[in-house]
């Protein structure tokens, strides 16, 4: 089995993938950034096992990516907010998200990422295809795109907390 740190890498990228670069975490911080909040809502977007999903929550929470907080008391249940470090993983998603557009996805994006002030799609360096304006996690909206299953809905970041 590989080694899950990077001990003797004296290296951003690396002290970056201790924290995000474990298999679902990416995706659960997606998740996370469009507005999933509860434990059973992640497990129902992502079908990922029940120990998985508690585990890499509660290592986004030490990371201070994700914050734990409790809104119901009866049972004690409890949501998991983006914190401003969690935000500033936006660009790097968002990177990602075109990258898998332009060379994953043979039938067209699933998602479409759309400016809210003008209807211009997100583009590489993060900016509208429509105004030329760089936009951030609350400037915009996710849409199905011609490659989405019949299930995806419209879906937009989180709100500030």
């Amino acid at each position: 089995m590989l080694p899950r740190t990077y001990e003797g890498q004296v290296c951003s990228i690396a002290r970056s993938l201790e924290v995000v670069g474990e298999r679902w975490t990416l995706l659960i911080v997606r998740d996370a950034l469009r507005g999933t909040r509860r434990f059973e809502d992640f497990r129902g977007s992502l079908g990922i096992a029940h120990n998985v999903l508690s585990d890499r929550l509660g290592k986004l929470c030490e990371a201070g990516i994700l914050e734990r907080r409790l809104y119901q008391t009866r049972p004690e249940r409890y949501e998991y907010v983006v914190t401003p470090a969690g935000l500033d993983l936006w660009p790097v998603i968002m990177s990602l998200l075109l990258w898998g557009d332009g060379h994953r996805a043979p039938q067209g994006p699933p998602l479409v990422v759309v400016h809210r002030g003008c209807g211009g799609r997100l583009r590489p360096g993060l900016t509208c295809s429509a105004c030329g304006k760089p936009l951030g996690p609350y400037d915009c909206e996710m849409q199905p795109g011609p490659g989405a299953h019949p299930a995806d809905s419209t879906v937009s970041p989180a709100s500030p907390a």
